[in-house]
Protein backbone atom coordinates (compact mmCIF):
# COMPACT_ATOMS: atom_id res chain seq x y z
CA UNK A 1 0.00 0.00 0.00
CA UNK A 2 1.26 3.78 -0.61
CA UNK A 3 0.12 6.64 0.75
CA UNK A 4 0.12 9.48 -1.27
CA UNK A 5 2.14 12.27 -1.37
CA UNK A 6 -0.05 15.87 -0.78
CA UNK A 7 1.74 17.59 -3.71
CA UNK A 8 0.19 16.81 -6.88
CA UNK A 9 3.33 16.79 -9.73
CA UNK A 10 2.15 16.10 -13.16
CA UNK A 11 4.35 15.43 -15.58
CA UNK A 12 4.54 16.83 -19.13
CA UNK A 13 2.94 13.45 -20.72
CA UNK A 14 0.55 13.54 -18.45
CA UNK A 15 -3.16 14.52 -19.75
CA UNK A 16 -3.42 17.14 -16.54
CA UNK A 17 -0.66 19.11 -17.28
CA UNK A 18 -0.11 19.81 -20.98
CA UNK A 19 -1.30 22.69 -22.27
CA UNK A 20 -4.34 23.13 -24.45
CA UNK A 21 -3.45 22.43 -27.94
CA UNK A 22 -4.18 24.71 -30.54
CA UNK A 23 -7.28 24.13 -33.17
CA UNK A 24 -5.43 22.53 -35.40
CA UNK A 25 -3.68 20.17 -33.56
CA UNK A 26 -6.72 19.19 -31.93
CA UNK A 27 -8.52 18.26 -35.37
CA UNK A 28 -5.33 16.25 -35.99
CA UNK A 29 -5.92 14.15 -32.83
CA UNK A 30 -8.42 11.00 -33.19
CA UNK A 31 -11.31 11.48 -31.59
CA UNK A 32 -10.48 8.72 -29.17
CA UNK A 33 -7.62 10.55 -27.54
CA UNK A 34 -9.72 13.53 -27.58
CA UNK A 35 -12.14 12.64 -25.27
CA UNK A 36 -10.51 10.83 -22.83
CA UNK A 37 -12.54 11.55 -19.36
CA UNK A 38 -11.29 14.36 -16.93
CA UNK A 39 -12.20 12.56 -13.82
CA UNK A 40 -12.70 8.75 -12.69
CA UNK A 41 -16.65 9.60 -12.56
CA UNK A 42 -16.57 9.97 -16.63
CA UNK A 43 -15.30 6.60 -16.87
CA UNK A 44 -18.36 4.81 -18.41
CA UNK A 45 -19.29 1.20 -17.77
CA UNK A 46 -17.24 0.35 -15.17
CA UNK A 47 -19.82 1.80 -12.09
CA UNK A 48 -18.10 -1.55 -9.71
CA UNK A 49 -14.91 0.38 -10.17
CA UNK A 50 -15.35 4.38 -10.00
CA UNK A 51 -19.10 4.72 -9.10
CA UNK A 52 -20.26 6.12 -5.44
CA UNK A 53 -19.33 2.63 -3.98
CA UNK A 54 -16.69 1.29 -6.21
CA UNK A 55 -13.43 -0.56 -5.60
CA UNK A 56 -11.09 2.06 -6.83
CA UNK A 57 -13.67 5.45 -4.92
CA UNK A 58 -13.32 3.25 -1.65
CA UNK A 59 -9.17 2.84 -1.69
CA UNK A 60 -8.94 6.70 -2.75
CA UNK A 61 -11.39 8.13 0.00
CA UNK A 62 -9.51 5.75 2.32
CA UNK A 63 -6.04 8.03 1.02
CA UNK A 64 -3.98 4.72 -0.02
CA UNK A 65 -3.44 3.19 -3.23
CA UNK A 66 -2.36 -0.71 -3.58
CA UNK A 67 -0.60 -1.70 -7.12
CA UNK A 68 -3.09 -2.86 -9.41
CA UNK A 69 -3.58 -5.11 -12.26
CA UNK A 70 -6.52 -3.86 -14.19
CA UNK A 71 -7.46 -6.58 -16.61
CA UNK A 72 -10.31 -5.57 -19.27
CA UNK A 73 -11.02 -6.13 -22.62
CA UNK A 74 -9.51 -3.68 -25.14
CA UNK A 75 -11.37 -0.45 -25.27
CA UNK A 76 -13.02 -0.57 -21.45
CA UNK A 77 -10.77 2.36 -19.82
CA UNK A 78 -7.75 0.89 -18.70
CA UNK A 79 -5.43 3.86 -19.67
CA UNK A 80 -7.70 6.19 -18.97
CA UNK A 81 -8.10 4.76 -15.41
CA UNK A 82 -4.36 4.82 -14.75
CA UNK A 83 -4.00 8.30 -16.09
CA UNK A 84 -6.78 9.74 -13.83
CA UNK A 85 -5.50 7.74 -10.34
CA UNK A 86 -2.01 9.44 -11.10
CA UNK A 87 -4.06 12.43 -10.87
CA UNK A 88 -6.30 11.68 -8.17
CA UNK A 89 -3.65 10.24 -5.76
CA UNK A 90 -1.29 12.89 -5.91
CA UNK A 91 1.27 11.05 -7.97
CA UNK A 92 3.76 11.17 -11.38
CA UNK A 93 2.03 9.43 -14.11
CA UNK A 94 5.02 7.27 -15.82
CA UNK A 95 3.90 5.16 -18.79
CA UNK A 96 5.41 2.31 -20.65
CA UNK A 97 4.88 -0.19 -22.71
CA UNK A 98 5.79 -3.62 -22.47
CA UNK A 99 5.64 -4.03 -26.10
CA UNK A 100 8.59 -1.55 -26.79
CA UNK A 101 10.03 -1.65 -23.36
CA UNK A 102 12.87 -3.55 -22.02
CA UNK A 103 15.16 -4.75 -19.31
CA UNK A 104 17.44 -1.21 -19.92
CA UNK A 105 13.98 0.86 -19.93
CA UNK A 106 12.58 -0.71 -16.67
CA UNK A 107 16.03 -0.09 -14.76
CA UNK A 108 16.13 4.26 -16.12
CA UNK A 109 12.25 4.22 -14.83
CA UNK A 110 12.91 2.35 -11.29
CA UNK A 111 15.80 4.86 -10.73
CA UNK A 112 14.06 8.22 -11.72
CA UNK A 113 11.35 6.62 -9.03
CA UNK A 114 14.06 5.96 -6.41
CA UNK A 115 14.82 9.64 -7.13
CA UNK A 116 11.62 11.59 -7.13
CA UNK A 117 10.78 9.23 -3.65
CA UNK A 118 14.10 10.89 -2.47
CA UNK A 119 12.40 14.16 -2.78
CA UNK A 120 8.88 13.30 -1.48
CA UNK A 121 7.21 12.44 -4.36
CA UNK A 122 5.69 9.02 -5.92
CA UNK A 123 5.27 7.36 -8.66
CA UNK A 124 2.37 5.44 -10.40
CA UNK A 125 3.96 3.40 -13.19
CA UNK A 126 1.39 2.28 -15.78
CA UNK A 127 2.71 -0.86 -18.05
CA UNK A 128 -0.23 -1.48 -20.96
CA UNK A 129 0.32 -4.71 -21.80
CA UNK A 130 2.21 -5.87 -18.87
CA UNK A 131 1.54 -9.88 -19.35
CA UNK A 132 4.25 -9.19 -22.84
CA UNK A 133 7.08 -9.06 -20.30
CA UNK A 134 8.64 -11.89 -19.77
CA UNK A 135 8.99 -13.97 -15.78
CA UNK A 136 12.26 -12.23 -15.35
CA UNK A 137 11.03 -8.95 -16.14
CA UNK A 138 7.84 -9.20 -14.37
CA UNK A 139 10.10 -10.27 -11.48
CA UNK A 140 12.35 -7.06 -11.90
CA UNK A 141 8.90 -5.07 -10.55
CA UNK A 142 8.89 -7.02 -7.26
CA UNK A 143 11.48 -5.42 -5.45
CA UNK A 144 9.88 -1.74 -6.31
CA UNK A 145 6.61 -2.42 -5.38
CA UNK A 146 7.52 -4.39 -2.28
CA UNK A 147 9.35 -1.07 -1.08
CA UNK A 148 6.44 1.64 -2.60
CA UNK A 149 9.10 2.83 -4.84
CA UNK A 150 6.19 2.54 -7.37
CA UNK A 151 2.69 1.97 -7.14
CA UNK A 152 2.31 -0.30 -10.20
CA UNK A 153 -1.04 -0.33 -12.26
CA UNK A 154 -0.39 -3.09 -15.11
CA UNK A 155 -3.12 -3.29 -17.66
CA UNK A 156 -3.82 -6.61 -19.66
CA UNK A 157 -6.49 -8.03 -21.99
CA UNK A 158 -4.67 -11.41 -20.65
CA UNK A 159 -6.21 -13.34 -18.00
CA UNK A 160 -3.54 -12.76 -14.84
CA UNK A 161 -3.73 -15.70 -13.27
CA UNK A 162 -1.77 -17.36 -16.85
CA UNK A 163 -0.56 -14.54 -17.85
CA UNK A 164 1.37 -12.77 -14.68
CA UNK A 165 3.66 -14.61 -11.82
CA UNK A 166 2.49 -15.50 -8.84
CA UNK A 167 4.60 -13.36 -7.11
CA UNK A 168 3.90 -10.41 -9.14
CA UNK A 169 0.41 -11.10 -8.69
CA UNK A 170 0.76 -11.29 -5.00
CA UNK A 171 1.62 -8.35 -4.50
CA UNK A 172 -1.50 -6.44 -6.23
CA UNK A 173 -5.09 -6.21 -6.59
CA UNK A 174 -6.69 -7.33 -9.60
CA UNK A 175 -9.57 -5.16 -10.73
CA UNK A 176 -11.89 -6.62 -13.46
CA UNK A 177 -13.33 -4.50 -16.25
CA UNK A 178 -16.31 -4.85 -18.19
CA UNK A 179 -17.05 -5.59 -21.68
CA UNK A 180 -19.21 -1.82 -22.44
CA UNK A 181 -22.65 -2.75 -22.53
CA UNK A 182 -25.18 -1.19 -24.82
CA UNK A 183 -26.02 1.74 -22.54
CA UNK A 184 -22.22 2.19 -21.98
CA UNK A 185 -21.73 2.58 -25.55
CA UNK A 186 -24.84 4.63 -26.27
CA UNK A 187 -23.73 7.00 -23.97
CA UNK A 188 -20.43 7.65 -25.01
CA UNK A 189 -21.68 8.07 -28.45
CA UNK A 190 -23.99 11.15 -27.25
CA UNK A 191 -20.79 12.29 -25.90
CA UNK A 192 -18.97 11.84 -29.37
CA UNK A 193 -21.86 13.95 -30.77
CA UNK A 194 -21.71 16.60 -28.28
CA UNK A 195 -18.02 16.72 -28.97
CA UNK A 196 -18.36 17.24 -32.65
CA UNK A 197 -21.00 19.98 -32.23
CA UNK A 198 -23.66 17.76 -34.38
CA UNK A 199 -25.86 14.11 -34.22
CA UNK A 200 -24.49 11.46 -36.49
CA UNK A 201 -26.66 11.76 -40.23
CA UNK A 202 -27.95 7.82 -39.04
CA UNK A 203 -31.64 6.56 -38.45
CA UNK A 204 -32.15 4.85 -35.57
CA UNK A 205 -31.77 1.15 -36.96
CA UNK A 206 -28.38 2.40 -37.91
CA UNK A 207 -27.27 3.83 -34.67
CA UNK A 208 -28.27 0.67 -33.17
CA UNK A 209 -25.89 -1.45 -35.79
CA UNK A 210 -23.53 1.25 -35.33
CA UNK A 211 -23.37 0.49 -31.13
CA UNK A 212 -23.84 -3.16 -32.02
CA UNK A 213 -20.47 -2.68 -34.56
CA UNK A 214 -18.55 -1.66 -31.95
CA UNK A 215 -18.47 -5.00 -30.03
CA UNK A 216 -18.00 -3.33 -26.28
CA UNK A 217 -14.88 -1.78 -27.27
CA UNK A 218 -15.34 2.30 -26.30
CA UNK A 219 -11.86 2.97 -28.33
CA UNK A 220 -13.48 1.10 -31.60
CA UNK A 221 -17.00 2.73 -31.23
CA UNK A 222 -15.38 6.43 -31.45
CA UNK A 223 -13.14 5.38 -34.39
CA UNK A 224 -16.22 4.42 -36.07
CA UNK A 225 -17.68 7.85 -34.92
CA UNK A 226 -14.58 9.84 -36.39
CA UNK A 227 -15.23 8.16 -40.06
CA UNK A 228 -18.81 9.35 -39.86
CA UNK A 229 -17.88 12.70 -39.14
CA UNK A 230 -17.55 13.46 -43.29
CA UNK A 231 -20.88 12.43 -43.78
CA UNK A 232 -22.67 15.18 -45.42
CA UNK A 233 -25.40 16.90 -42.71
CA UNK A 234 -28.21 16.04 -45.58
CA UNK A 235 -27.16 12.63 -45.76
CA UNK A 236 -28.85 10.00 -43.81
CA UNK A 237 -27.99 6.56 -43.42
CA UNK A 238 -29.78 3.22 -42.79
CA UNK A 239 -27.96 -0.18 -41.96
CA UNK A 240 -27.84 -1.23 -44.80
CA UNK A 241 -25.66 2.55 -46.24
CA UNK A 242 -23.72 2.69 -42.83
CA UNK A 243 -22.35 -0.83 -44.19
CA UNK A 244 -21.13 0.29 -47.10
CA UNK A 245 -19.49 3.43 -44.90
CA UNK A 246 -17.64 0.77 -42.87
CA UNK A 247 -15.90 -2.12 -42.89
CA UNK A 248 -17.48 -4.47 -39.79
CA UNK A 249 -15.46 -5.14 -37.25
CA UNK A 250 -13.94 -8.44 -36.52
CA UNK A 251 -15.22 -10.30 -33.82
CA UNK A 252 -13.18 -10.11 -30.04
CA UNK A 253 -11.50 -14.24 -30.87
CA UNK A 254 -7.61 -15.01 -29.71
CA UNK A 255 -7.01 -18.80 -31.05
CA UNK A 256 -4.53 -19.45 -28.88
CA UNK A 257 -5.51 -17.27 -25.42
CA UNK A 258 -8.50 -17.35 -23.00
CA UNK A 259 -10.88 -15.94 -25.42
CA UNK A 260 -10.56 -19.66 -27.30
CA UNK A 261 -11.00 -21.14 -24.14
CA UNK A 262 -13.89 -19.32 -23.49
CA UNK A 263 -16.21 -19.58 -26.18
CA UNK A 264 -15.59 -23.62 -26.70
CA UNK A 265 -16.25 -24.05 -22.91
CA UNK A 266 -19.34 -21.92 -23.75
CA UNK A 267 -20.06 -24.38 -26.53
CA UNK A 268 -19.08 -27.41 -24.73
CA UNK A 269 -21.71 -26.41 -21.87
CA UNK A 270 -24.45 -25.40 -24.54
CA UNK A 271 -24.79 -28.50 -25.81
CA UNK A 272 -24.78 -30.27 -22.25
CA UNK A 273 -27.30 -28.60 -21.17
CA UNK A 274 -29.21 -29.41 -24.64
CA UNK A 275 -29.75 -25.86 -25.82
CA UNK A 276 -29.26 -26.41 -29.13
CA UNK A 277 -30.04 -22.58 -30.65
CA UNK A 278 -27.29 -21.42 -28.25
CA UNK A 279 -24.69 -24.14 -29.02
CA UNK A 280 -25.25 -23.16 -32.58
CA UNK A 281 -24.18 -19.30 -31.82
CA UNK A 282 -21.29 -20.14 -29.80
CA UNK A 283 -20.22 -22.46 -32.88
CA UNK A 284 -20.55 -19.64 -35.55
CA UNK A 285 -18.69 -17.39 -33.24
CA UNK A 286 -15.54 -19.75 -33.38
CA UNK A 287 -16.15 -20.01 -37.08
CA UNK A 288 -16.43 -16.10 -37.50
CA UNK A 289 -13.36 -15.36 -34.89
CA UNK A 290 -11.24 -17.35 -37.35
CA UNK A 291 -11.37 -20.54 -35.10
CA UNK A 292 -10.30 -24.00 -37.03
CA UNK A 293 -13.18 -26.05 -37.83
CA UNK A 294 -10.65 -29.24 -36.97
CA UNK A 295 -10.46 -27.99 -33.32
CA UNK A 296 -14.31 -27.65 -33.05
CA UNK A 297 -14.68 -31.40 -34.46
CA UNK A 298 -12.39 -32.75 -32.12
CA UNK A 299 -14.51 -30.92 -29.59
CA UNK A 300 -17.76 -32.44 -30.36
CA UNK A 301 -16.31 -36.22 -31.34
CA UNK A 302 -15.01 -35.70 -27.39
CA UNK A 303 -18.50 -34.15 -26.26
CA UNK A 304 -20.22 -37.19 -27.89
CA UNK A 305 -18.19 -39.30 -25.47
CA UNK A 306 -18.16 -38.31 -22.72
CA UNK A 307 -22.00 -36.47 -22.43
CA UNK A 308 -23.75 -38.50 -24.59
CA UNK A 309 -22.19 -41.95 -24.07
CA UNK A 310 -24.42 -44.58 -24.47
CA UNK A 311 -27.13 -42.98 -23.75
CA UNK A 312 -27.36 -42.23 -27.44
CA UNK A 313 -24.57 -44.64 -29.23
CA UNK A 314 -24.80 -42.67 -32.37
CA UNK A 315 -23.62 -39.81 -31.21
CA UNK A 316 -20.33 -40.18 -31.40
CA UNK A 317 -20.57 -41.93 -34.90
CA UNK A 318 -22.43 -38.47 -35.70
CA UNK A 319 -19.66 -36.79 -34.34
CA UNK A 320 -17.09 -38.61 -36.21
CA UNK A 321 -18.86 -38.79 -39.47
CA UNK A 322 -19.08 -34.77 -39.38
CA UNK A 323 -15.40 -34.81 -38.91
CA UNK A 324 -15.27 -36.81 -41.97
CA UNK A 325 -17.36 -34.80 -44.00
CA UNK A 326 -15.40 -31.47 -42.91
CA UNK A 327 -12.17 -33.30 -43.61
CA UNK A 328 -13.83 -34.22 -47.64
CA UNK A 329 -15.63 -31.19 -48.23
CA UNK A 330 -13.00 -28.68 -47.18
CA UNK A 331 -14.61 -24.83 -46.19
CA UNK A 332 -17.19 -23.16 -46.01
CA UNK A 333 -19.60 -26.33 -47.20
CA UNK A 334 -17.63 -28.94 -44.53
CA UNK A 335 -18.80 -26.72 -41.59
CA UNK A 336 -22.57 -27.65 -42.52
CA UNK A 337 -21.34 -31.15 -41.65
CA UNK A 338 -19.90 -30.14 -37.83
CA UNK A 339 -23.00 -28.32 -37.59
CA UNK A 340 -25.18 -31.21 -37.93
CA UNK A 341 -22.92 -32.93 -35.41
CA UNK A 342 -23.68 -30.18 -33.00
CA UNK A 343 -27.27 -29.97 -33.34
CA UNK A 344 -27.56 -34.16 -32.95
CA UNK A 345 -25.21 -34.08 -29.76
CA UNK A 346 -27.11 -30.82 -28.28
CA UNK A 347 -30.55 -32.46 -28.72
CA UNK A 348 -29.21 -36.33 -27.94
CA UNK A 349 -30.13 -37.63 -24.06
CA UNK A 350 -27.62 -37.20 -22.17
CA UNK A 351 -25.31 -39.15 -19.88
CA UNK A 352 -21.59 -39.20 -18.63
CA UNK A 353 -21.83 -42.84 -16.84
CA UNK A 354 -18.99 -44.29 -18.98
CA UNK A 355 -16.75 -41.07 -18.68
CA UNK A 356 -17.42 -41.63 -14.52
CA UNK A 357 -16.86 -45.20 -14.93
CA UNK A 358 -13.31 -44.81 -16.97
CA UNK A 359 -12.55 -42.30 -14.07
CA UNK A 360 -13.42 -44.84 -11.52
CA UNK A 361 -11.83 -47.77 -12.76
CA UNK A 362 -8.29 -45.94 -13.37
CA UNK A 363 -8.86 -45.09 -9.73
CA UNK A 364 -8.78 -48.40 -8.84
CA UNK A 365 -6.11 -49.82 -10.91
CA UNK A 366 -4.24 -47.44 -9.42
CA UNK A 367 -4.86 -48.02 -6.21
CA UNK A 368 -5.09 -51.42 -6.63
CA UNK A 369 -1.65 -51.89 -8.17
CA UNK A 370 -0.31 -55.05 -9.93
CA UNK A 371 -3.03 -57.81 -8.77
CA UNK A 372 -2.97 -60.50 -11.11
CA UNK A 373 -6.14 -62.03 -13.18
CA UNK A 374 -7.41 -64.49 -11.67
CA UNK A 375 -5.87 -67.92 -13.31
CA UNK A 376 -9.24 -69.53 -14.22
CA UNK A 377 -9.39 -67.13 -16.99
CA UNK A 378 -5.67 -67.31 -17.88
CA UNK A 379 -4.52 -68.54 -20.98
CA UNK A 380 -1.85 -71.85 -20.54
CA UNK A 381 -0.11 -72.69 -23.56
CA UNK A 382 2.30 -74.66 -21.57
CA UNK A 383 2.38 -77.87 -19.51
CA UNK A 384 4.50 -75.44 -16.37
CA UNK A 385 1.22 -72.97 -16.55
CA UNK A 386 -1.13 -75.74 -16.93
CA UNK A 387 0.18 -77.32 -13.58
CA UNK A 388 -0.16 -73.77 -12.03
CA UNK A 389 -3.32 -73.89 -12.61
CA UNK A 390 -3.91 -71.29 -14.99
CA UNK A 391 -7.34 -72.22 -17.34
CA UNK A 392 -8.36 -74.55 -15.02
CA UNK A 393 -12.14 -73.96 -14.44
CA UNK A 394 -12.62 -71.68 -16.86
CA UNK A 395 -16.39 -72.26 -18.23
CA UNK A 396 -16.82 -70.79 -21.21
CA UNK A 397 -19.67 -68.62 -21.77
CA UNK A 398 -20.98 -69.50 -25.20
CA UNK A 399 -21.44 -72.68 -23.68
CA UNK A 400 -24.32 -72.27 -21.23
CA UNK A 401 -27.65 -71.56 -22.44
CA UNK A 402 -28.22 -68.00 -22.04
CA UNK A 403 -24.70 -67.25 -22.89
CA UNK A 404 -23.47 -66.56 -19.44
CA UNK A 405 -21.47 -67.88 -17.49
CA UNK A 406 -21.39 -65.50 -14.14
CA UNK A 407 -18.22 -66.36 -13.46
CA UNK A 408 -15.89 -63.59 -11.78
CA UNK A 409 -13.56 -61.77 -13.55
CA UNK A 410 -11.87 -59.33 -11.00
CA UNK A 411 -8.46 -60.27 -9.02
CA UNK A 412 -9.01 -62.75 -6.48
CA UNK A 413 -8.09 -60.49 -4.20
CA UNK A 414 -9.75 -57.58 -4.77
CA UNK A 415 -14.09 -57.24 -4.03
CA UNK A 416 -16.14 -56.92 -7.29
CA UNK A 417 -16.60 -53.37 -7.59
CA UNK A 418 -19.60 -51.46 -9.58
CA UNK A 419 -17.75 -48.58 -12.05
CA UNK A 420 -20.83 -48.38 -14.92
CA UNK A 421 -23.86 -46.75 -13.62
CA UNK A 422 -25.81 -46.18 -16.54
CA UNK A 423 -28.56 -43.60 -16.48
CA UNK A 424 -32.32 -43.92 -17.13
CA UNK A 425 -32.04 -42.18 -20.29
CA UNK A 426 -31.93 -43.15 -23.59
CA UNK A 427 -30.48 -46.45 -24.82
CA UNK A 428 -28.32 -46.63 -21.44
CA UNK A 429 -32.15 -47.85 -19.80
CA UNK A 430 -31.83 -51.01 -21.98
CA UNK A 431 -28.38 -51.58 -20.56
CA UNK A 432 -29.17 -51.13 -16.87
CA UNK A 433 -32.02 -53.49 -17.63
CA UNK A 434 -29.42 -56.48 -19.00
CA UNK A 435 -27.12 -55.50 -16.07
CA UNK A 436 -29.21 -55.87 -13.69
CA UNK A 437 -30.74 -59.10 -15.06
CA UNK A 438 -26.53 -60.58 -14.89
CA UNK A 439 -26.27 -59.21 -11.61
CA UNK A 440 -28.96 -61.84 -10.49
CA UNK A 441 -27.99 -64.38 -12.47
CA UNK A 442 -24.09 -64.08 -10.74
CA UNK A 443 -25.37 -63.99 -7.57
CA UNK A 444 -27.38 -67.10 -8.36
CA UNK A 445 -24.58 -69.02 -10.31
CA UNK A 446 -22.07 -67.81 -7.85
CA UNK A 447 -23.97 -68.70 -4.68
Amino acid sequence: MHKPSPRVKRPESSLFSAPAPAASESAARPLADRMRPDALGEIVGQPHLVGPSGAITRMLAGGHLSSLILWGPPGSGKTSIARLLAGEAGLDFVPLSAVFSGVADLKRVFEAAARRRAEGHGTLLFVDEIHRFNRAQQDGFLPVVEDGTVVLVGATTENPSFALNGALLSRCQVLVLRRLDQAALEALLERAEAALGRGLPLDEAARGALVAMADGDGRALLNLVEQLAGVPEGERLDPAGLADRLARRAALYDRDREEHYNLISALHKSMRGSDVDAALYWFARMLEGGEDPRYIARRVVRFAAEDVGLADPQALTQALAGWEAYERLGSPEGELAIAQAVIYCATAPKSNAAYTAYGAARAAAREQGSLMPPRHILNAPTKLMKSLGYGHGYEYDHAAEDAFSGQNYFPDEMARREFFQPRERGFEREIGRRLAHWAALRQERQG
